[in-house]
């Protein structure tokens, strides 16, 4: 499978793939294919594997295009402003991320979930108790809002993020979350209640927007119902 990114700020990933060679990807997202591409809905492992990405903000089904009788292609659009992030998931790099962060996958992607072993950091984490964890191998595809930033965290180094704007992080890094310190600060901030600091090592990918935050800065301009 190759693959290219084409236009910003409403990308898409157009994937070229030889006869025979498989994708999956989330309910709605293929915008363009040639006409020798077939598709499947299927639950992609069983209605268990389902319910799972279902708690994880996914569709219960997932469709699979395949090449058939020579080379395709298929485009797999982004459903908001922002940028498209390729993530090779191999055996031993497994990585954790979060709801709704799944655009499309090589077949060999296992989609499963997450779930926070801290209670606080699965009420207050502003991604919710369950995340999504991308494990087998292949290339996965993850749907950013705004611009995506790269951190390499070293052993024990620690990151502050404001809640949602965490898409990704290696398994090998933990993550917890912090009340924000003084009353004043906490009612008076605008920043919430809560941050998120990981802990390296591993990689970190944040996001500089999140889809919240915009609606909230267009509410005021938005009619009201009568």
């Amino acid at each position: 499978m190759q693959y290219r990114f084409i236009g910003e700020p409403m990308p898409v990933v157009e994937c070229l793939l030889e006869s025979g060679e498989a994708m999956k990807t989330e309910s709605g997202s293929m915008v363009w294919m040639s006409s020798n591409m077939q598709m499947l809905t299927s639950t992609d492992g069983g209605v268990g594997k389902a319910f799972g990405r279902m708690f994880s903000g996914e569709s219960f089904f997932l469709n699979t295009y395949t090449a058939q009788a020579g080379q395709g292609y298929i485009a797999f659009g982004s459903s908001f402003t922002g940028s498209i992030r390729a993530i090779q998931i191999t055996p031993d790099h497994p990585v954790i991320a979060q709801k709704t962060a799944f655009l499309a996958s090589e077949m060999g992607v296992e989609i499963g979930v997450y779930f926070q072993k801290n209670l606080g950091a699965g009420i207050f984490g502003g991604e919710g108790f369950i995340m999504q964890k991308f494990s087998g191998s292949g290339m996965v595809f993850m749907e950013i809002d705004g611009i995506a930033v790269d951190r390499d965290l070293a052993p024990g180094e620690s990151l502050v993020v404001t809640t949602g704007n965490l898409v990704m992080i290696d398994t090998s890094c933990t993550f917890d979350i912090v009340q924000v310190p003084g009353l004043k600060n906490k009612l008076l901030g605008g920043e919430g209640l809560f941050n998120t600091i990981i802990t390296g090592p591993g990689h970190v990918i944040l996001q500089t927007i999140t889809i919240p935050r915009v609606v909230n800065a267009l509410r005021p301009y938005l009619p009201t119902s009568s």
